[in-house]
């Protein structure tokens, strides 16, 4: 199974060039086969000159340059939009995702099939080193307030670092969101569509260079859009975006055909 990373990245001439660089060693010391997918978000800084001199070492990166519309979700999407894997993954290009946690999520989903792994820096095994106070504060609120709202146990539905398969993703479309604010639309949508998933520990580390992106003041309304978006769509869609047993069963007949 081929491991797609899309990585977003604005402004981020300080750390891209290590996270690729120990993404890439940790995944060809493991033997998978991956690509490495950088979206430059339109960056005004070195990010796009660094990319194009990895890409002479590092021979699964290639990159894109977003010229607009930008923010995070945007960019993502972007990414999403031209991954070529049988899975994809969601890191952050500031070093605050370890990418031996990429392959125990990998290794889940090869070993048990599920159709996404989240991860969660807040069970037993997971860590945060040097979370601000007032944005781990507001995280957990933000989190439980998702638990509640959706009806679910999974408590780090913001964590941005989480796998899917392919099918996954063309299951949870159209996406919306153009900002941070689809690090919870995609995993919710998956939940409420019938996806299933696991939960994995993983570590978080705070960034070494550069300053994040995330401002929490512009962001409360429109997680909250997006959640009201997915209530919604629970309780009154009737199932109609929802995973069927019959393209699980469909599912599992291509799968046996394929090995035989």
């Amino acid at each position: 199974m081929t491991l797609s990373i899309v990585i977003p990245a604005y402004n981020e001439e300080g750390s891209i060039a290590e996270t690729i660089g120990t993404l890439y060693t940790a995944l060809k010391a493991r033997g998978i086969r991956h690509e490495i997918v950088v979206v430059n978000d339109n960056s005004k800084d070195r990010t796009e000159p660094i990319l194009k001199e990895l890409q002479q070492t590092v021979d699964t990166l290639v990159y894109y340059t977003n010229i607009g519309p930008n923010g995070f979700g945007y960019a993502v999407r972007y990414g999403l939009e031209r991954f070529t894997g049988d899975c994809v993954a969601i890191m952050m290009a500031d070093l605050s995702d370890n990418p031996e946690d990429l392959i125990r999520f990998y290794d889940k989903m090869v070993e048990t099939d599920v159709d996404c792994v989240f991860g969660s820096r807040f069970m037993k095994g997971g860590y945060t080193k040097d979370y601000p106070a007032v944005k781990k504060f507001i995280n957990r609120i933000a989190n439980f307030i998702v638990r509640m709202t959706i009806g679910m146990r999974y408590n780090d539905t913001t964590n941005a670092f989480k796998l899917y398969k392919k099918e996954t993703i063309k299951g949870v479309q159209p996406l919306l969101a153009p900002h941070f604010n689809l690090t919870i639309e995609i995993p919710l949508k998956a939940i409420v569509r019938g996806y299933s998933y696991a939960v994995l520990p993983n570590g978080w580390t705070n960034r070494k260079s550069g300053e994040s992106k995330l401002k929490i003041r512009e962001m409360g309304s429109r997680y909250f859009f997006i959640l009201c978006y997915c209530l919604i769509e629970k309780f009154f869609s009737r199932k109609d975006y929802h995973r069927t047993t019959q393209e699980k069963s469909n599912k599992k007949i291509l799968e046996s055909t394929r090995q035989n």
